[in-house]
């Protein structure tokens, strides 16, 4: 074992993983320190990846040579798209995963490397006051680096809970990074605790599936990878659907009190999109039921993992309500639910690298920045590992617009406005989202990827020759075909005054993909393309909109506020806005956007009052 790396990477979660393979393909050398090899790559709570607003960072972290949607094609064992009655940059596709497979498929994927592997806890940073170069072990071993990355998860000081009971631990079975945590402490780092939670893990074999709403795969399968992926899927497993009950609930209430959430041992605030079946009882009291899904854990596992019924209740209070829960009566409970509080660096104290502003060359990625879920700390730590090597590389920064990626906006609302419970990705939170599909990633981000390094000239050879067989597919008779007549999406036959061409109808919101099927007669090797054109032709207008509001306020973020501009005379603005402005006297509006708290009704008074003062100094 060298100990002189360019990158060291503390963690072997979805973060670590991503960061260390980023180094990986950047050509440079990197470790990867871990409690244990075995658990690299494992899916700490539910079985799956992807889903409303992941599913997009998923797909772009495959578009920037990632590798979590490759895992993801080789574990999965169902495959769903959400959203499909809504448009298509909303639309989300999740894939339930062979959770043994899964980490299999990202060890297989390490060893293809010469990432170094090493056991151990770290407990120190090598460190000076201004600048971090490596790790310290609990066995004294230095593992020095000229970059440092730390993706500790939940690990970080973790408390487990299940009701009265408490052990220190990020995962069952775990221990947690205690002097890692008293470290950064001592540093007066911006800190916080926060909290999350996982549900009981029941045998498949002692439920009663027949009393549940089965619920199968999409057909034909697609692929969470829009680069390479394996030739066949794994085997296709349904989920299930069942329901809490009146009684479920009077049983939760009875034993609220109990739960570690609300007797006043967790002090960490947890996920509002994600809530434990306590939190939904006690805040959706008119409630009657809530959905479980009951998701399987791998082709040859006998357990399941009921998604839905998160708690840090007492054990025999598991047991109770979960038996009262139809078709779980005779439920036989390998693993009870509990809930993991944890710290956390508030992520404004972070770069836009991710790099750290309070020391060199220290980086964070993942939950340790107060997010939640395997997509959103994927995404950071690829992009912590690509900046990490850039630096040292003395290339360019990656930093991703807000425009351009999810991955940009992910890092931009954590970097300027922080957190106050853990953050989970929604395609609500993307202004653009319209330019932001799923399905066009690689479009978006390839060739950034390519000046940074992530993505070999094979993978882009690749996409150009994609590309041009759609635009042959465009230019072709097939889109340019004109027709008097179609069927529309409810079944009504729409004669046209005159001939129109099949390009010009996909613009209509009543013409489905079946309709254009049929009167082009589009190949199945062309399905693919059409699907694309549909929605790139469809949504045309309002996406040349969206491009010209990104340029217009490119150049309104470069424009200059004037030298010791007179804030507190800004009607409208509040005090504390106008604090932070006098205090940080930003030079253009896009640095006054970036201030926490400055909102963009704020920037919007701001250019007013800049445009008047103008005008002042030109009357005068």
């Amino acid at each position: 074992m060298s100990n002189e790396y360019d990158v060291v990477v503390v963690g072997g979660g979805h973060a670590g993983v991503e960061a260390a393979h980023a180094v990986y393909r950047s050509g440079l050398s990197c470790a990867l320190v871990s409690f244990s090899y075995e658990t690299i790559g494992q899916m700490s709570c539910n079985p799956a990846i992807g889903g409303l607003g992941k599913s997009h960072l998923v797909r772009e972290v495959d578009a920037m040579g990632g590798i979590m949607a490759q895992a993801t094609d080789m574990s999965g064992i169902q495959y769903r798209t959400l959203n499909t009655r809504k448009g298509n940059s909303v639309q989300a596709l999740r894939a339930q995963c062979d959770r043994e497979l899964y980490k299999k498929a990202i060890q297989d994927t390490l060893k293809l490397t010469d990432i170094e592997i090493i056991e151990g806890e770290v407990i120190d940073l090598l460190s000076n006051k201004e600048s971090v170069f490596g790790v310290l072990l609990a066995d004294n071993t230095e593992v020095r680096g000229k970059k440092t990355i730390l993706t500790t998860g939940t690990f970080l000081n973790g408390i487990m809970y299940t009701g009265q009971d408490k052990i220190q631990g990020g995962r069952v079975g775990e221990s947690a990074a205690i002097p890692l945590s008293r470290k950064l402490y001592s540093l007066n780092l911006p800190m916080g605790r926060l909290k999350t939670g996982t549900p009981a893990r029941i045998k498949m074999s002692s439920l009663d599936l027949g009393l549940m709403e089965e619920q199968k795969g999409e057909t034909p399968t697609p692929w969470m990878a829009l680069s390479e992926h394996p030739t066949e899927h794994q085997k296709q497993l349904s989920c299930y659907i069942t329901r809490t009950n009146k009684n479920t609930h009077k049983i939760i209430k009875k034993n609220i009190h109990l739960s570690a959430m609300y007797s006043g041992n967790i002090s960490g605030i947890g996920p509002r999109y994600c809530p434990s079946i306590e939190d939904k009882v006690f805040k959706f009291g008119g409630k009657d039921s809530h959905q479980i899904f009951i998701e399987p854990e791998g082709i040859n596992k006998d357990l399941v993992y009921p998604n839905g019924i998160s708690t840090s209740l007492p054990k025999q209070a598991q047991e109770d309500f979960i038996y009262s829960i139809a078709g779980m009566e005779n439920s036989q409970i390998e693993e009870y639910g509990y809930a993991v509080e944890y710290d956390f660096v508030d992520p404004r104290s972070l770069n836009p690298t991710m790099e750290t502003k309070f020391f060199k060359n220290l980086y964070l990625a993942g939950q340790i920045n107060g997010t939640t879920g395997y997509e959103e700390a994927a995404a950071q730590g690829l992009m912590a590992g690509a900046n990490a090597a850039n630096k040292i590389k003395n290339k360019e920064s990656l930093i991703l617009e807000r425009s351009e990626a999810y991955i940009g906006v992910l890092i931009n609302d954590l970097t300027t406005h922080g957190v106050t419970e853990p953050y989970r990705m929604f395609t609500s939170r993307a202004e653009h989202r319209l330019m932001l599909g799923q399905d066009n990633a690689e479009q978006r981000l390839l060739i950034i990827a390519k000046k940074a390094d992530l993505v070999s000239e094979k993978r882009i050879n690749s996409f150009e020759k994609k590309e041009n067989a759609y635009n042959t597919f465009l230019e072709n008779s097939i889109i340019k075909r004109k027709v008097k007549s179609f069927i529309d999406s409810s079944g009504k036959k729409i004669d046209l005054k005159e001939k129109a061409s099949i390009e010009t109808i996909l613009k209509r919101t009543d013409i489905s993909r079946e309709n254009i099927i049929e009167i082009s007669d589009t190949g199945p090797e062309n399905l693919l393309f059409l699907d694309r054109a549909m929605v790139e032709i469809k949504y045309s207008g309002y996406i040349e909109k969206q491009k010209r509001e990104v340029l217009k306020n490119k150049k309104l973020n470069l424009k200059d506020i004037p030298k010791n501009f007179p804030y507190t005379s800004i009607s409208g603005l509040s005090n504390e806005v106008k604090e932070k402005l006098n205090k940080t006297q930003p030079t253009t509006v896009g640095a006054a956007s970036k201030i926490e708290g400055v909102t963009p009704a704020a920037i919007n008074l701001l250019l007013v009052y800049i445009k008047k003062a103008e005008l002042e100094t030109l009357d005068a």
